[in-house]
C-alpha cells in the first residue's frame, strides 16, 4: 500500500476534564450532528433533498466543541457546511429539515436549502455559499458591536479554502485595524473543495497568516472535543475582553466528500480508514467510558435520542407544503416608488 498524502496523527486520548452533565451534553450534540447528516445523505440519495449537500460528518467536534464556548447572545457566521451550526444554535430540526426539503415551514420558506441556514433570533446569520463570503458579513456584525459598545462576540467559521480568497485577507486586515470582537474558526480539513493543502497554499502553517496581521492565533486537534472546546474557550474570552480579533485553527477531516456530486478522486480511500480512527465520536466515547462517566446503556439511550429526533424532523418536512406558485416572486422585488 502507497503512503497516505496526510497521515493521521495518533487518536486523542486521556482522561475528560469536565463534569459528567457537560460531558455527556457534548456526546448528545455530537451524535445528533452526526445522525442528522447520515439521515441527509439517505433522504438525497432518494431524491427528498436536491441542489447541493455539504455534509460535516467527521468535523462533528469542530462545531459542538466551539459553539458551547459561545453565549447564545453572540453572533454565527458559517459556510455551507453548516447543518451542524444551525441545529447547536438552536434551529428545530424539524424547520431545519424543511428548508432542505423546499417547504415553507423551513427556516427560509424552502428558498435557501441546504446552503442558506438562516435564524436571526438565534443570531445565526446564514450559511454562505460562496467561499469565504461571510467572513466580511463577521466584520460588519462585529464592527456594529463595537460602535454599539456591547460585548457580543462573532464567531465566523470558515474552511480552509477560504484562506486563499482575498476576502479572508482583507477581513484580517481590517479586524487587526480596527480590533473588533470576531473570532476567526477555521476548519481545516486539509483538501478545501477537493485539493490538497499544501497545492493551493504556499504557506500551510495557517497561524503564520494570521500572525502576519498582527494577531494572536491558536491551533486546536479538531478531532478532539476537549481540545475544540478549551481553545475556543480560551480565544472568545480574549475576544471579549476588548483585546481585538483572534485566529482559531481546527485541524479537522471530513469523512465524506466534499459535496453529494464529489467524485473523491484526491485523496486515497487508506488515507480516509485511517483518519476514521480519529473520529470524534467513536474517541469521546472510549474517554468517557474509561473514565467512569459513560455506560454502553447511556451512549444507546443517547443514540435513540438523536434517532428519534430525526425521525421527528423527517416526519414534520414530509408533512409540509410548497410554497404557492403565485407566491414564488414575493419578497424578490420591492417598489422604488410611484409607477414602478
Amino acid at each position: 500500500m502507497s503512503p497516505v498524502d496526510h497521515p493521521a496523527p495518533p487518536p486523542p486520548s486521556g482522561p475528560v476534564p469536565y463534569d459528567k452533565v457537560f460531558a455527556l451534553m457534548l456526546l448528545r450534540d455530537m451524535l445528533r450532528v452526526r445522525r442528522l447528516e447520515e439521515k441527509c445523505a439517505e433522504l438525497y440519495g432518494a431524491g427528498k433533498i436536491r441542489g447541493f449537500l455539504h455534509l460535516y460528518i467527521g468535523e462533528e467536534a469542530t462545531g459542538v466543541g466551539a459553539l458551547h464556548a459561545l453565549t447564545a447572545e453572540d453572533n454565527i457566521v458559517a459556510t455551507y457546511r453548516e447543518h451542524g451550526h444551525a441545529l447547536l444554535r438552536g434551529m428545530d430540526m424539524g424547520v431545519l429539515m424543511a428548508e432542505m426539503y423546499g417547504k415553507q415551514e423551513g427556516c427560509a420558506r424552502g428558498r435557501g436549502g441546504s446552503m442558506h441556514l438562516f435564524d436571526r433570533k438565534a443570531r445565526l446569520f446564514g450559511g454562505n455559499a460562496i467561499v469565504g463570503g461571510g467572513l466580511p458579513l463577521a466584520v460588519g456584525l462585529a464592527l456594529a458591536e463595537k460602535m454599539q459598545g456591547g460585548r457580543r462576540v462573532t464567531a465566523c467559521f470558515f474552511g480552509d479554502g477560504a484562506v486563499a480568497e482575498g476576502a479572508f485577507h482583507e477581513s484580517m486586515n481590517l479586524a487587526a485595524l480596527w480590533q473588533l470582537p470576531v473570532l476567526f474558526c477555521c476548519e481545516n480539513n486539509l483538501y478545501a473543495m477537493g485539493t490538497a493543502i499544501e497545492r493551493g497554499e504556499s504557506q500551510t502553517r495557517l497561524c503564520d497568516k494570521a500572525a502576519s496581521y498582527r494577531m494572536p492565533a491558536r491551533a486546536a486537534d479538531g478531532m478532539d472535543i476537549v481540545a475544540v472546546h478549551d481553545a475556543t474557550k480560551d480565544a472568545v474570552a480574549y475576544v471579549r475582553s476588548g483585546a481585538g480579533p483572534m485566529f482559531l485553527e481546527l485541524q479537522t477531516y471530513r469523512f465524506r466528500a466534499h459535496s453529494m456530486y464529489d467524485a473523491e478522486l484526491y485523496r486515497q480511500k487508506a488515507e480516509v480508514e485511517q483518519w476514521k480512527t480519529r473520529g470524534p465520536i467513536h474517541t469521546f466515547t472510549q474517554r468517557l467510558k474509561a473514565g467512569g462517566k459513560l455506560s454502553e446503556d447511556e451512549f444507546l439511550a443517547l443514540d435513540a435520542q438523536a434517532g428519534d429526533e430525526v425521525a421527528r424532523a423527517v416526519a414534520f418536512a414530509e408533512a409540509g407544503s410548497w410554497e404557492r406558485t403565485e407566491d414564488l416572486l414575493k419578497d424578490l422585488y420591492t417598489s422604488t416608488g410611484a409607477g414602478t
